[in-house]
This record gives C-alpha cells, structure tokens and sequence, in this order.
C-alpha cells in the first residue's frame, strides 16, 4: 500500500473549533492551492476559484457574518466563530461556465473535487483543516458584499485550516458492504 492510500484510508478533517495558529506560510498554501487545481476538469473550464483570507480579513468576515446573521435571525455567532479560530479560510468559489459540451453537474462536481483537494491537502501536509458550509455559504447578501461573488458564482467550501494540537477521536465509517454493488455479468 502507497502512502497515498494510507492517508486516503485514514484521513480525518479536524472540527474548526479547534484550530488555531499558526497556520501555514504562504508557499505552504500555495502548494494546498496548486493541488486543489490538479482535478478533473472537462474541458478545461476551471469552475472554481479560490478566495485565502487571513489576518485582519478573518475578523472582517466573521464581524459582516454576525451583522448578517442578526439580519437575518441566523445564528451568526456560530457561523462566525470558524473564522476567528483558524488562521485561514480558503473559499472555493463554483464558477459555471457556459459550454454547449460540459454540462453544469460535471463542472459542481469538478468544484467539489477542488475543494476535497484543498481540504486533503492541508491534511496531507500535517496541517488541521475542516470544509464548512452553512447558511453563509448561501447568503447572497454575502456572497456579493462580503466575498465579491458574481450573481452566478457560489460557494463550494469554506476550507479552515490551522494548527490543531488535540487528539480527534475517530468517527463511525460506512459499512462498505452495505452500499457497495458488485456486477459482474
């Protein structure tokens, strides 16, 4: 077995509460960036982007989140609280392209590929990461006025990644013989 396949087989997201600093330099997430983009891409459309805020734009967000969320009755403080913990949040942004051969499915999934490439890419290399979503991914007050999407964009993932010194216990896997079909005729 490859140390590839040792990883995908026991690979585990780390819960955004408790990430910390610091967080990985800027050639360390260059390369994360650079592994979200290695993924099946029909046509080379790249329907996806991606957003690194860190520092000051972390309390930036999280304060516009909590300022919505009070708009909005959404718990803001929970959906907030993930980018004042982790010293960085990548957002993968979906952006559809207009193709008569690719069709819209084939380029969310290419986004949602991009994103598990970030998120297992930080893991992969010893940083602690967790791919969130949330009513602020689809908040188009937010999405426009916090994060500068376009009317046709939307969020895929928020990817937080930190330091994260606490042991993560495991969690319950699928039972694979229960969803798996083999056909062989």
């Amino acid at each position: 077995m490859t140390d590839a396949m040792d990883f995908l087989l026991t690979r585990r997201s780390r819960p955004a509460k408790l990430l910390t600093g610091p967080g990985p330099d800027r050639a360390t997430l260059e390369r994360i960036l650079q592994a979200g983009g290695r993924v099946p891409d029909h046509g080379k459309l790249e329907p996806w982007r991606f957003i690194v805020l860190e520092g000051a734009a972390l309390a930036r967000v999280a304060a516009m989140i909590r300022a919505r969320g009070a708009e909005t009755g959404e718990d803001g403080d929970k959906a907030a609280s993930a980018f004042e913990g982790a010293p960085v949040a990548i957002v993968v942004v979906g952006v559809p392209k207009t193709s008569d051969k690719i069709p819209a499915i084939e380029q969310t999934l290419s986004a949602g590929c991009a994103a598990y490439n970030v998120l297992s890419a930080a893991l992969a290399s010893g940083w602690g990461a967790n791919w969130l979503t949330g009513w602020i991914s689809r908040d188009r007050v937010l999405l426009e006025g916090t994060f500068g999407l376009t009317p046709g964009e939307w969020i895929a993932a928020f990817v937080h990644v930190g330091s994260c010194g606490t042991s993560v216990p495991e969690r319950p896997r699928p039972d694979m013989a229960k969803i798996t079909t083999w056909v062989e005729e």
